[in-house]
């Protein structure tokens, strides 16, 4: 595999990574510190959450894919 390829699917990773950690954290601080009376924004909150970890689970899969290749 071309080095700068791998380091491309890397960066990707990390970033998705990254994104996926701040959403949570901010699910976090909703659960903890806003809730019952921010209730109405755990839908939204929870999909864009859901969305950055799935993005992180296929950026890291297409990393080891190409690891394993």
């Amino acid at each position: 595999m071309d080095p700068q390829h791998r380091q491309g699917l890397e960066r990707a990773a990390r970033k998705a990574k990254r994104i996926a950690n701040e959403r949570a954290a901010e699910l976090h601080d909703l659960v903890e510190e806003r809730l019952p009376g921010a209730y109405a924004e755990l839908p939204a909150l929870a999909q864009t959450t859901y969305d950055a970890c799935l993005a992180w689970a296929e950026a890291d899969a297409r990393l080891k894919a190409a690891d394993g290749a």
